[in-house]
Order: C-alpha cells, then structure tokens, then sequence
C-alpha cells in the first residue's frame, strides 16, 4: 500500500530534525511535527546498543493521550553514534566537535537508530544498525569542516549527507537513511505493518 492511499492515521514527527523530516516527507508521507523537552539520560547499566531504543520510547511516552487523539500515529527517534561501546552524542561546542571526529578518523563506528511507533492503543519500538568507517582525515579536514558546517546538532559531530562523507566515508555496511537519522526502508515496512495489526 503506498502511504498516500487510504492512510488511517494522521502522521505526526515527534523530532525537530531537518533530515528526519526531510526523509519522512521524501517517503511521500504528509504529517505534522510535534516537539517535547525530554531528558534524554539513560541508566549507566544499560547496554549502549539499547540506548536508542529506550530514548526514542521515552520521547514517545512523553506525550500524553489528550495529545495523541485517536486517529493520530505518532513517530520518535533517537540516534546514536558509537566506537568501542563508547558513545557519541551532539557536541557541546567547537573543541569537542573536533574531538569526536579525530577520534572517529580511520575507525569504523556503529550508528544505532531506534524508532517508536505509538497510537492511542499501542506501542512499538524498534532499532537499526549501521557501520561507517571513515578514512584518516587530517586535523585540517576536521576544523574545515566543523567550521562550514557547524555539526553541533548532530550525533557523533557529522552529517553523511554534507562535505565530510564526501571526503571521508571509505564504506558503509547497512542503511545509508539510517546514518542521516532515519533508516527510511525499515520504517516504511514497519509502519506498513503496524496499521495492518
């Protein structure tokens, strides 16, 4: 079923992220953006792969029923970069930018992506794994970039999509969608699957 036939929700993006709802609308969905302040701490005991996971539920459950009518199918995400089970979130500032990415030249990293899909009557979560594996970039390379680009709002301190994947992604394993915050082919299948429960 495409998304624009008969759809029997009205669509709402739980993030304020440019690429979440530039590739949700590129799936050919209409839908509305609804933000919340959450507190995106999680336990210290909690594996780091289901970190996205429990933040994407958490952003999910922080809206309550009088906010999600009835015929309303509501979408979180949350996006985490990790290397050697250390993870790397949104940076602070300009110094912890260029640290993050020195740290992840000439890796290979994992990016988790967990989705929340939640109605007034039910709740599913699920995750995606990439791997990305930049080349060495030199310090130049790094500053140029956090300079232009200003990656301050983005998970790991890069977008796939700007200069820095250009230059510097040697191979991906996985989602491409994933990277940029959205892995766009499972959560088309899934939501497919969700509204034929």
């Amino acid at each position: 079923m495409l998304p624009f036939q008969n759809f029997p929700y009205k669509l709402v993006l739980g993030s304020a992220s440019p690429r979440r709802k530039d590739l949700l609308s590129a799936l050919g969905f209409e839908f509305e953006t609804i933000t919340k302040d959450v507190d995106e701490s999680y336990p210290l005991s909690m594996p780091r792969e289901s970190v996205p996971e429990y933040l994407s539920h958490i952003k999910s459950m922080a809206f309550s029923d009088d906010e999600l009518p009835e015929n309303y199918l509501l979408v979180t995400a949350d996006t985490m970069v990790l290397l050697d089970n250390k993870p790397f979130g949104k940076p602070a500032d300009r110094d912890q930018a260029v640290r993050f990415l020195y740290a992840l030249s000439g890796q290979t990293h994992k990016v988790i992506t967990g989705i929340s899909l939640r109605t007034r009557e039910r709740q599913h979560t699920f995750s995606v794994e990439s791997k990305v594996t930049f080349r060495v970039l030199s310090l130049e390379e790094i500053e140029y970039y956090v300079d232009k680009y200003k990656p301050y709002d983005k998970a790991g301190s890069y977008g796939i999509q700007e200069w820095i994947g250009y230059v510097g992604i040697e191979a991906i394993e996985g989602s491409f969608y994933n990277v940029m915050g959205l892995p766009t082919q499972r959560l088309y299948r899934e939501m497919a699957e969700f509204i034929g429960r």
